[in-house]
């Protein structure tokens, strides 16, 4: 049997992201079905509205490390209950609320550089070949850092900073207005080398940056569980 330390193992070969790789073509693997020899990849399923609805209700506790294991959740409305009508049962593999798991990490914690994508006139999103590192001082600032996926509400900056941003750099949101404030946790390492960034929301998701180069990436090593006591530890 698989255990949850497996399942941590496993995570950095799904979440780790090739600096090279667009936000459009993002996709995950999990290693053989039988063994976890991590030599035989499957794909995870997409994690669609549906689905990501279905883990909601059935997924409860921590990851039991057998991707074929069913999770069960009676789900029934007040008002069903007031009626007397039949219980209905949430069903859910493990193997499905990975792939929710590792969605919404991608949708909520992924992060690049500022710079790092460029997005042209006809809305295509490249790799910035001129990118070559932000400055030590720039590192140092959380707004110089973006989400690695499709911006949902990009904040309007205030018309005096609005001359220092590029359309085709600045289209991303940056971690700066992420809510709950003091969500992520900035640092330099290795002698002042190396700038890391560590999400508190979904504790284990690490993001790094070696200044004035174009190195940067991010991993997942976690037990898959959202802190949602964030704003209450704040």
């Amino acid at each position: 049997m698989v255990t949850r330390a497996a399942w941590e193992v496993s995570f950095p070969e799904q979440r780790h992201k090739d600096r090279n790789r667009p936000p459009q073509s993002k996709s995950h693997f999990l290693p053989g079905p039988m063994g976890f020899n991590c030599v035989d990849w499957l794909l995870l399923p997409p994690a669609t509205d549906s689905l990501i609805e279905e883990v909601a209700k059935a997924a409860k506790g921590r990851f039991m490390g057998d991707p074929s294991y069913v999770y069960e959740q009676t789900v029934q409305s007040e008002g069903e209950r007031e009626a007397g009508a039949q219980e209905a049962v949430s069903k859910v593999s493990e193997e499905n609320r990975l792939a929710v798991t590792v969605h919404l990490i991608d949708e909520e914690v992924s992060v690049v550089p500022r710079g790092a994508f460029i997005k042209n006139p006809h809305g295509l999103v490249q790799i910035n070949r001129s990118f070559g590192g932000l400055s030590d001082s720039e590192a140092r600032k959380l707004n110089n850092f973006m989400h690695f996926t499709e911006p949902k509400n990009v904040k309007r900056k205030p018309i005096p900073e609005m001359g220092e941003s590029t359309p085709a750099i600045d289209f991303l949101e940056v971690l700066s207005d992420d809510i709950p404030k003091g969500s992520w946790s900035l640092q330099f390492e290795c002698a002042s080398k190396v700038c890391v960034l560590r999400s508190l929301l979904w504790l284990g998701l690490t993001f790094y940056h070696v200044p004035m180069t174009p190195l940067h990436g991010y991993v997942y090593i976690g037990d898959g569980m959202k802190n949602i006591d964030l704003p209450f530890m704040l």
